[in-house]
């Protein structure tokens, strides 16, 4: 009976050398990207002044966080990133593990983004971002595409009583009786139409700047929630950029007035209506505003093409807020390096 090969250091290196020769994103990723830039806000948030001693240590912060980007990057869910770290080696050195240390599992996971979500540090992560972004020349320019996508989560089985009282901010009285089931429901979520279908989730509202297409400001909702309703939220100020694209969805005399308010020119697109059709002028447009407009929907093609998709697993709005806030956030760190290739030797 043969003896099994155990990988020594060398075969180890050997390995890794080849992932780099491959181009391994996760190895430009995991240089271009300041990590320690965000251990401070991260350890306020883990600080814990009561904490009993003995036991395991605790991971480490920035470890932790990467595995967050990692479950937004390929939209894993926490049994999934707990298997994936243990069977890829571009996983692990992602993260800064050795074969020979423990890593993190789907318990650990779940609690370390529970802490995040609960203290919204997600919104400060991201704010932190922009800033460096900023710092290294890639300040928003060009103008400012608004759109918003929505964000699918596990549909709920319940009934038309059901969703009728959860609709009016209440809780059906058997839930109440029941806390492991009334743990599984979201009730934060919300049904919406668009195109003719019903879709049930949340929506992601961002701002995009023209230039870069970098996400610089966004903001979640329940699907419910009309695109215009948020647009006043994902403004930026004029030194952004002045030019405000959007669908017709954001076209209103409302709307136009505030952006006249905030010194922004409006590139929305013209809205026809049922005895008032758009013109042949008022089509063309909207052609030609097309082709600018449609570089957010890159953004969102690429959350739903290279980053897994757009459904999140998660129960409640504070989560949802956590689980899309950390998509957000990693496909910028992706634009990132992306943009950065040709001003840094490429790693390997």
């Amino acid at each position: 009976m043969s003896i099994p090969h155990q990988l020594g250091f060398f075969d180890l290196s050997t390995r890794y050398e080849a992932l780099s020769q491959q181009g391994d994103p996760l190895e430009q990723l995991a240089h271009v990207v300041p990590w320690e830039a965000f251990r401070p806000t991260l350890a306020k948030v883990l600080r814990r002044s009561k904490r009993k001693k003995g036991g395991r240590p605790p991971f480490d912060a920035i470890c932790m966080f990467k595995v967050l980007v990692l479950q937004a990057l390929y939209n894993l869910s926490d049994d999934q990133t707990e298997y994936q770290i243990r069977d890829r080696l571009s996983f692990m050195r992602f993260l800064g593990l050795d074969l020979d240390q423990r890593i993190p599992d789907a318990k650990t996971i779940w609690l370390f983004r529970e802490t995040l979500a609960q203290a919204h540090v997600v919104e400060t992560l991201f704010a932190q971002f922009e800033t460096y972004l900023a710092e290294h020349g890639l300040q928003p320019r060009g103008g400012q595409l608004i759109d918003a996508s929505l964000v699918p989560v596990p549909k709920q089985r319940n009934t038309h009583k059901e969703n009728a009282l959860i609709k009016a901010g209440e809780c059906p009285a058997e839930w109440e009786r029941q806390p492991g089931k009334r743990r599984q429901k979201d009730t934060d979520a919300r049904w919406t139409v668009k195109h003719g279908e019903n879709h049930y989730g949340y929506k992601n509202h961002v701002n995009v700047d023209k230039n870069h297409k970098l996400i610089r400001q966004y903001a979640v909702t329940d699907a419910a929630v009309h695109d215009s309703q948020v647009l006043a939220a994902v403004l930026l100020p004029a030194e952004a950029g002045r030019d405000i694209w959007a669908d017709s969805a954001y076209r209103s005399e409302e709307i136009e007035a505030q952006l006249q308010v905030r010194h922004l020119r409006s590139k929305i697109h013209r809205k026809g209506y049922r005895n008032q059709p758009l013109t042949t002028r008022q089509k063309a447009y909207n052609q030609g505003r097309s082709r600018i407009r449609a570089r957010v929907e890159h953004v969102f093609g690429h959350q739903v093409t290279a980053m897994g998709g757009k459904l999140v697993r998660t129960i409640g709005l504070i989560r949802a807020r956590l689980k899309i806030g950390m998509k957000n956030l990693t496909y910028n760190f992706h634009r990132y390096l992306i943009l950065s290739v040709p001003q840094k030797a490429q790693v390997g």
